[in-house]
């Protein structure tokens, strides 16, 4: 017998997950997401999340509470007696009013090895400092931020050069298959729980902008982490010198290389291979603002870049 969920995420990362336990046919009798937000160039037109559309094209009724403070929402939300609620991506700190509002609780679908990268950003996170895996887990919600017992795990490699943008496309379809595992044992009443240890643990900050800028007198290694980890959003950015002043140059692609010279130094113009604090970067793909991204040789025909040129 299929289980009554109510599935509550809202960006393209936590579709996977809605599109898998449809197709499970569990029982989806609703859909939370974050509010439609202000979109478009002049912010006037509201855009629904990609979990608000893909759940109205399935045809399950959607919610999007600014929060459950109100009464009225938490009781509209035992009022769908489901039998559990699955969480991915979802973006809002659950009340225990919420976690125990089902009968077998809340399942959070979370992108890395608990207790590493508790928080907002793991994928971005576990790039950025260097690590070799990372993984999805499911786990029971409880009160504190990703602090639950695990259920199942499934480890991911990090490849050397994998963008945030490519780990986070593996993660969610290893996610979607994850969880719609679990829910299936659950149903069956097989589903192991394991309490995390807090050893190990590091905590995943959202990305600030103000850490978005490529800083060249760091090592070649945390570069090029940096950059593929932002890649491709926000997007790791350095300026170029320019008639009248600098532009802005976003980087979406990069890998160690060799040379030495001062941190900022173009070091071949062939390349875009740049001088870092201990080695050096190649930047392989690039993006001026409100362009389309380009490899570095196209980049290359309509900017000359010569060897010597200092950007930061």
């Amino acid at each position: 017998m299929a289980l009554r969920i109510i599935f509550m995420g809202t960006p393209e990362f936590s579709v996977a997950t809605l599109n898998a336990l449809f197709e499970a046919a569990h029982t989806i009798v609703a859909a939370y997401s974050q509010p439609p937000r202000p979109a478009g160039r002049r912010g006037l037109e509201l855009q629904k999340s990609p979990v608000h559309r893909r759940a109205e094209e399935l045809g399950i009724p959607v919610l999007t509470p600014l929060n459950f403070k109100a009464e009225e929402d938490r009781a509209a939300f035992r009022a769908h007696h489901a039998d559990v609620a699955v969480v991915v991506a979802y973006g809002l700190l659950l009340p225990e009013a919420i976690l125990t509002g089902t009968r077998l609780g809340c399942y959070n679908g979370h992108a890395s090895l608990l207790p590493r990268w508790r928080g907002a950003a793991p994928i971005q996170r576990a790039i950025m400092a260097g690590d070799s895996e990372t993984g999805m887990m499911v786990m029971k919600m409880d009160k504190g931020l990703d602090t639950g017992p695990v259920a199942l795990t499934q480890r991911v490699a990090i490849g050397r050069d994998m963008t945030g943008g490519e780990l986070h496309d593996r993660l969610m379809q290893v996610g979607g298959a994850l969880m719609a595992d679990a829910m299936e044992r659950l149903e069956a009443g097989h589903l192991p729980l394991t309490p995390q240890e807090d050893a190990g643990m590091t905590y995943a900050a959202k990305i600030d902008k103000a850490e978005t800028r490529i800083d060249f007198r760091r090592p070649a290694a945390e570069v090029h982490n940096h950059i593929r980890a932002l890649s491709p959003l926000p997007g790791a950015w350095f300026e170029l010198p320019a008639a009248g002043g600098t532009e802005r140059i976003k980087v979406l692609g990069s890998s160690l290389a060799d040379g030495m010279a001062a941190p900022g130094t173009v070091l071949s113009s062939d390349g875009f291979v740049v001088a870092c604090g201990n080695g050096a970067v190649a930047l392989k793909r690039l993006q001026r603002a409100g362009g389309k991204p380009m490899d570095v040789a196209d980049f290359l025909r309509g900017t000359q870049v010569p060897a010597g040129t200092v950007i930061a």
